[in-house]
């Protein structure tokens, strides 16, 4: 009998995640997300930056895989009908085994006027709407805030470019990691504001905590990220974060057709260090996923999440970068990689996880 699977959310995790259930004997997949593109999310610096990037249709991604596409808006899930309501499908999409990868948005609400007069790069649309000009403030000390204060400073030398973080610049690096970072915001004149709190946001510029306000044309808001709110809705157990609550095999803990990867499910490596949200993280994720699936469909054991970071990769600009490498537990070494060598290897990732999507079978090898 033909199991129905559907995928929401046709991000990295979830687009490989469908063409690999695909392979599946005995199977249909379908695949719902809200754009008909796929959006390689790690390069939204380069988009506010005003860079050009490729083009990618799902359609063209999915041709010959046999994965059926719907292009919607995901409004609610019915757990116990085992189906999942669409905005323009007047019938319900129902499902035999349910994966969950609806990612995460910029938390644009924690903040007072962050909603109102920020900008973020968590999006397509949003990295678009980017229209830096004059001072800018970058809020956010942590990759995507470092990314994208030194992708603008770069691309954009008449900008004065300014980063706003709570913690001290590269914290989560070594002290090597951390002098480099220094280096090339100082090479690229970017002002650093570090160990202060953004109390508000304004049409010009931003408050902190101790009321001193610090003017900009343009703020770019990359602190904080938040989830959809479906899972919660549906009865599926979350964490306080909203994320799916998964087992060791991607499983929902609560709704045992439910999996869930990526930026909306909180993963655990085996000694129960939270996974963080990254396509490195949900691109293996995905993959243990489908494992998990197609062994319980064949009567086995599905096998435990097996997970180690090995490395942090940071651009800074097109020219120079950061390669940090750090312990299983993402805690950083001395050890790093800098300069143009760097940005190659960044650059050489960033178009290794779009490979992975084309052909996501040489990842479920690894």
């Amino acid at each position: 009998m033909t199991k129905h699977i559907v995928v929401l959310g046709a991000g990295y995790s979830g687009l490989i995640a469908a063409k690999l259930a695909a392979g599946h004997a005995d199977t249909a997949v379908t695949l719902v997300n809200a754009r008909d593109r796929f959006v390689e999310r790690v390069r939204m610096h380069q988009l506010a930056a005003g860079q050009e990037l490729r083009d990618r249709r799902l359609a063209d991604l999915l041709d010959g895989t046999g994965v059926s596409l719907i292009v919607d808006l995901v409004t609610g899930i019915d757990a116990d009908a085992k189906a999942v309501r669409l905005a323009n499908r007047a019938e319900p999409l129902s499902y035999d085994t349910l994966i969950y990868a609806l990612g995460s948005q910029a938390d644009v609400d924690s903040v007072p006027g962050v909603r109102e007069h920020a900008m973020t790069v968590a999006g397509f649309e949003q990295a678009s709407a980017v229209r830096a000009y004059g001072t800018v403030a970058v809020v956010g000390g942590g990759l995507t805030g470092i990314e994208a204060a030194t992708e603008l400073a770069e691309t954009c030398p008449d900008l004065k470019v300014r980063l706003v973080t709570g913690g001290v610049l590269g914290g989560a690096f070594s002290e090597r990691g951390r002098k480099h970072v220094r280096r090339v915001f100082d090479r690229l004149r970017i002002d650093v504001r570090d160990e202060v709190r953004v109390a508000e946001v304004r049409a010009d510029g931003v408050v902190l905590a101790d009321g001193e306000h610090l003017s900009a044309d343009t703020v770019v808001w990359t602190t904080g990220f938040r989830v959809s709110p479906l899972a919660r809705e549906a009865g599926f157990e979350v964490d306080g974060h909203g994320r799916m609550v998964v087992d060791d095999t991607l499983r929902s803990v609560s709704h045992p057709d439910v999996y869930g990867i990526g930026d909306a499910a909180a993963a655990h490596m085996s000694t129960g260090q939270e996974l963080r949200m990254a396509c490195a993280t949900g691109i293996p994720c995905a993959v243990y996923a489908v494992r998990a699936i197609g062994d319980r469909m064949a009567g086995k054991q599905a096998r435990p999440l097996k997970f180690r970071y090995f490395n942090q990769c940071v651009s800074l600009g097109r020219r120079d970068g950061l390669i940090q490498f750090v312990r299983a537990d993402d805690s950083p070494i001395e050890k790093v990689l800098t300069g143009r060598l760097a940005a190659f290897y960044k650059e050489a990732i960033v178009k290794g996880a779009y490979l992975a999507q084309r052909h996501p079978r040489l990842v479920s090898m690894a």
